[in-house]
């Protein structure tokens, strides 16, 4: 039983990183001999590919933007009716008590058009929060992990992917704000407009500036943990999927084969970033509905239990959403021939210091 559920604890993707540098050594795929070895960092991918741009070059940051907008926009669009539902119940209990009760009253008020409220603040907000997020995440990772060297980089990866994360989502959520501030008025007060031109300058009128930007700081208390969360699981869960799952090297599987697992560890990740995000989520969603109030304000009104509220909603969302983001961004890369590093290796120069090598 005891031998079962140590190979199961070494799959926490945030797993020790000095007792996991032991396994790493330990449990290394044996090699055919006369196999000529690779190095494999963070910062370098298989040699025998051709790419169209250097990794960390301008180009490549500039795509991977690309990549991030299309991941973010496109699939936040693509559920925009679950996010009604799941803000309306968030907004209003009373009156929306479920997933299905919410769809329900919905198309018995507004009609199948009414499904659709707020898709354009959600295109345009999400596009420029993705080519924010996986943008500067592909800067910070790389800045940071030569800031700490390729040791260093290796044994506090997952610290390495968790500082990139939030500092990128520090600006995408600044890009955010302004458009979620508007979703969230068309999409929970009936009446008050129902189109992004419509609410823009109403919203301006009322209450100035302040209007677009008064929820950002909930923003980042919902954003950032989510989006430290979908990055590190994230890689944690491919390096762990490769290592104990998937049957061959990532070398020698194909674009196909990795995107399914891109997939697969996209939706492990989105399900613990919908739970992680949610409270603040259901604060950002009232706050943006009503004028004065605070965010403190709003968490101390909605209690513990109010805050939960749509939960279930925002697995399904979110899971589907983060699982469909990946794939995208993978497939982004492909399409323009990026660099797309493998797992990382722990780097010769620490395997001899350990004494790894022969």
């Amino acid at each position: 039983m005891f031998s079962s559920i140590a190979p199961l604890a070494r799959l926490n993707p945030f797993y020790a990183p000095h007792f996991q540098l032991v396994q790493d050594g330990v449990r290394k795929r044996a090699e055919p001999a006369g196999a000529p070895t690779t190095r494999r960092s963070l910062a370098a991918a298989s040699a025998a590919e051709e790419y169209s741009c250097e990794y960390g070059s301008l180009k490549f940051y500039a795509l991977c933007g690309v990549g991030g907008v299309l991941s973010c926009g496109l699939t936040h669009t693509a559920v925009v009716p679950l996010d009604l539902v799941k803000c309306r119940m968030q907004v209003d209990p009373q009156k929306y008590k479920s997933i299905f009760n919410g769809f329900s009253v919905t198309v018995k008020e507004d009609g199948v058009r009414g499904l659709a409220k707020g898709w354009a603040p959600t295109f345009i907000g999400y596009s420029m929060q993705g080519l924010c997020k996986f943008g500067f995440y592909e800067v910070f990772k790389i800045l940071y992990g030569n800031m700490l060297g390729e040791e260093n980089a290796y044994l506090w990866r997952t610290s390495l992917y968790l500082a990139a994360s939030a500092s990128a989502e520090f600006f995408a959520d600044i890009a955010l704000a302004p458009m979620e501030a508007a979703k969230v008025r068309i999409q929970t007060q009936p009446g008050y407009a129902n189109t992004l031109r419509q609410a823009v300058p109403k919203m301006f009128g009322e209450e100035g500036i302040w209007a677009f930007y008064k929820g950002v700081a909930p923003l980042w208390m919902r954003q950032i943990p989510y989006t430290m969360m979908k990055f590190a699981c994230f890689e944690r869960t491919v390096e762990a999927l490769y290592k104990y799952v998937v049957p061959k090297p990532r070398s020698e599987c194909t674009k196909a084969e990795q995107l399914v697992v891109t997939f697969i560890a996209g939706y492990i990740a989105g399900v613990f970033c919908a739970i992680v995000s949610h409270p603040a989520d259901s604060v950002v969603s009232v706050l943006n509905k009503e004028k004065g109030s605070s965010a403190s304000q709003v968490l101390m009104r909605l209690g513990f239990k109010g805050v939960w509220k749509g939960l279930f909603a925002r697995i399904i969302m979110i899971g589907t959403l983060t699982a469909l983001q990946w794939f995208i961004y993978d497939s982004v890369k492909v399409y323009f021939r990026l660099p797309r590093p493998p797992p990382p290796e722990m780097p010769e120069s620490l395997k001899k210091k350990l004494g790894l090598t022969e």
